[in-house]
């Protein structure tokens, strides 16, 4: 890239966007990279504050390790030395009265092991005795993208739904399985309704195929998620703009203009190509004059809202201590609280420092549940603690406790996400030195949204300069 130094400005400091610029400007070394974000600081749902005297997240508090994006990415930008396994991921189901195990071998909720299953006590004796219909059932004709409810719902009953899959699904997505898309949320599943007879047969092959010595599913960072972020933005050397609100992009001959500042007072960015960076509506706002089938599509994609209400207990206040990682509250079982996290012992380098204290998070808030985020923080943390001594039978007040509102943060992917995705994505390729990046297209996860990152980065430097050599987006980060 000889000559004038290209300017690339990507829209949300999240960390889609942060990633994006630093693949930007790991690949396009002599690039100008601006990060414009309106909140006061990046990192959007990575966040991490003290609860009594231990940092914490105050939102994704973990990634997955089996894939690999997010956590070369980590190591990177030199938090390789920062990252944690679990101590445990055995996670319990509240439901029916008592808080149960997972069963052991399910594929995303979904049983492989009918006995097992039978041994967690999760469903009644009547939706227990349906799941082995699924193997003298006809079968069922999936050609086309069906919500996760309906697919599994005719194979196995309602039980297994509304106790095992949407729990799973509720506390990634915060969604309803009635609404979620198979093919999006569960794609293996969604491969075997198409070329298997029984799911059953076909979640016992899955099971049987994931890695046994793999290391651990999940990993975090010793200071939490809330650190990638800032070492991320810091090892990008773009130029970071916090509190830049961008309320209108505009077309040129040459490029791209983005109207940030007040409307008193507008403030004009020139860039010869833009990254978008930021959830589906205000995506949507800024595409509405350039790219109106994209603005559509993404119009279209609801998001969920939900808190996080993190105690800490000091360790006598608990008969027994809790173990496993923590449990899932099925939706049909009518409580608040939709999943709670026992931190420090998921986590146990939380309280290396004091072992006499046990962290917890609660999870409240589901789509269409919306009414019960409108109480106030000190009634949310009232609802956490009524939770704990019902359910762990805790004794006493907790020593801190913290709130954390995400409203609609977490987008649906509901019947027909991948193909909603497929039509922003080929409005978007339709203007060059454009593309678009984060969690509302091709999974919630960091791993998945350094992806999207990468792939968009990938587009903007093929645009600037089409005869680069340079790695596409399906090589290893560490091979850029």
């Amino acid at each position: 890239m000889e000559g004038k130094r290209r300017h690339v400005v990507v829209v949300g400091g999240g960390i889609a966007g942060l990633a994006a610029a630093w693949h930007l400007r790991q690949r396009g070394e002599h690039l100008r990279v601006t990060v414009l974000d309106g909140a006061p600081r990046v990192g959007g749902k990575l966040h991490a504050t003290e609860v009594a005297g231990v940092t914490m997240d105050a939102g994704a508090e973990a990634m997955l390790a089996r894939r690999p994006e997010g956590r070369e990415l980590a190591e990177l930008v030199g938090l390789g030395d920062e990252l944690r396994p679990p101590g445990t991921t055995r996670a319990g189901i509240l439901t029916r009265g008592a808080l149960r195990p997972m069963p052991e071998g399910h594929v995303m909720g979904v049983p492989s092991d009918v006995l097992a299953l039978a041994r967690s006590g999760v469903l009644s004796p009547g939706g227990l005795a349906r799941v082995p219909l699924d193997h003298v059932l006809p079968a069922t004709r999936v050609t086309t993208d069906v919500s996760v409810a309906a697919y599994i719902r005719a194979r196995m009953g309602g039980e297994v739904v509304d106790r095992l899959v949407e729990p799973l699904l509720g506390g990634v997505y915060a969604g309803r399985a009635e609404w979620l898309s198979l093919d999006a949320t569960m794609p293996r599943i969604a491969v075997a309704a198409r070329s298997e007879r029984s799911l059953l047969a076909a979640a016992r092959e899955i099971a049987a195929d994931a890695p046994k010595d793999a290391g651990p599913v999940f990993t975090t960072l010793r200071r939490g998620m809330g650190s990638l972020p800032g070492a991320v933005a810091a090892a990008s050397g773009a130029e970071i703009r916090t509190g830049v609100t961008v309320r209108e992009l505009r077309r040129t001959e040459d490029g791209w203009l983005l109207v940030t500042g007040p409307v008193p007072a507008p403030e004009i960015v020139e860039a010869d190509a833009v990254i978008i960076a930021v959830p589906a509506p205000a995506a949507s706002r800024l595409l509405a004059r350039e790219v109106p089938r994209a603005a559509a599509e993404l119009a279209r994609i609801e998001y969920a809202s939900m808190a996080i209400v993190t105690l800490a207990y000091p360790r006598a206040a608990f008969s027994r201590p809790p173990t496993g990682s923590g449990y899932l509250v099925p939706a049909v079982d009518g409580r608040p609280i939709k999943a709670a996290t026992f931190s420090s012992v998921k986590w146990p380098h939380l309280t290396e420092g004091d072992p006499g204290l046990v962290l917890l998070r609660c999870s409240i808030g589901r789509i269409g549940e919306e009414a019960v985020l409108q109480r106030d923080d000190a009634e949310l943390v009232a609802l956490a603690m009524a939770e704990m001594v019902e359910v762990m039978g805790v004794r006493g007040l907790p020593r801190d406790s913290r709130v954390t509102r995400w409203g609609g943060s977490l987008p649906q992917y509901e019947v027909g996400h991948l193909d909603r995705v497929a039509r922003i994505r080929a409005a978007a390729a339709e203007q060059p030195g454009l593309a678009l990046c984060g969690a509302a297209y091709d999974g919630l996860g960091v791993p998945a949204c350094v992806a999207t990152a990468r792939t968009a980065a990938a587009r903007i430097l093929d645009h600037l300069d089409p005869a680069r050599e340079w790695q596409n987006s399906t090589d290893s980060l560490t091979k850029g």
